[in-house]
């Protein structure tokens, strides 16, 4: 992997991981237009570091929210921010059973599974499909709900799904506000980011010798500038219901990748 090609996988992230067009999935397809020969330990990394990035770009642009919810939790009163946090809590709990229990499998399948990306690619179309249909309301997300997301969080590991598509059209369709589910959806991502950087930092899998640290950093860089722009405008889409373009999208490139790994 040379500069360019960390810069235009970080571009990718940056973009993909707020629009819902799987993050993960186009990472792959990336990485396997440029001729990424990684090993799946270090292809993972990479990825790791990229959405590293976009948790920070997300903590930028909800930068009032967050200090918000922080100094509602400090009143130690069970206020509508220490109740928005155990709601980020709860939806964590899928996906961290699964990352304990399943993280080597799921590293498996970030070695350049293209068939894989493009048929869960169809899933998230038709998700956001069924979502863009929904009618919009006032109502927040529950407790109940907060679990139900979290599922879709947990599936939304598998390269292909996008994780905000799953999330944000699994609440929509249980009935919540559109623009709530979209600042729950990017907001619940975050400690899990940064619970993963943590455990690996910890476990000594992000050394220099796993990975060009040069690169790394490019990527880095690339994915938080472009997780900017895209976090904002993937907002503004969601209050505008324009989740079905990216269905249309979704499907045309989950067709191309599936022809691509059957024919090429």
């Amino acid at each position: 992997m040379n500069i360019i090609d960390s810069i235009i996988l970080g571009i990718i992230q940056g973009l993909t991981e707020f629009l819902p067009v799987s993050s993960s999935g186009h990472l792959e397809l990336g990485k396997a237009i440029l001729g990424d020969q990684s090993v799946p330990e270090e292809s993972l990394l990479f990825t790791v570091v990229l959405h590293f990035a976009t948790a920070l770009s997300t903590m930028v642009v909800f930068r009032k929210d967050i200090l918000l919810l922080i100094k509602g939790a400090l009143k130690f009163k069970w206020n509508d921010d220490l109740k928005f946090i155990v709601k980020i809590a709860i939806s964590m709990i899928p996906a961290i059973i699964v990352g304990l229990f399943f993280e080597k499998h799921l590293e498996s399948l970030f070695g350049g599974n293209i068939l894989l990306v493009g048929c869960m690619l169809m899933v998230t179309a038709i998700l956001l499909y069924l979502a863009d249909k929904a009618k919009n309301t006032n109502k927040n997300v529950s407790f109940s709900n907060a679990f139900i997301i979290g599922v879709s969080q947990a599936i939304a590991m598998l390269p292909g799904i996008s994780r905000s598509g799953a999330t944000i059209s699994t609440s929509v369709l249980l009935g919540n506000d559109k623009t709530k589910a979209a600042r729950f959806s990017f907001l619940m991502v975050v400690p899990l980011i940064f619970g993963k950087i943590a455990k690996d930092v910890s476990s000594g899998e992000l050394t220099y010798e796993s990975s060009n640290f040069t690169m790394l950093s490019i990527g880095f860089i690339a994915a938080f500038i472009s997780g900017l722009f895209a976090c904002t405008w993937m907002i503004a889409l969601v209050k505008k219901s324009k989740l079905s373009y990216f269905a249309v999208y979704c499907v045309i490139v989950g067709l191309i990748a599936i022809a691509f790994s059957l024919f090429y």
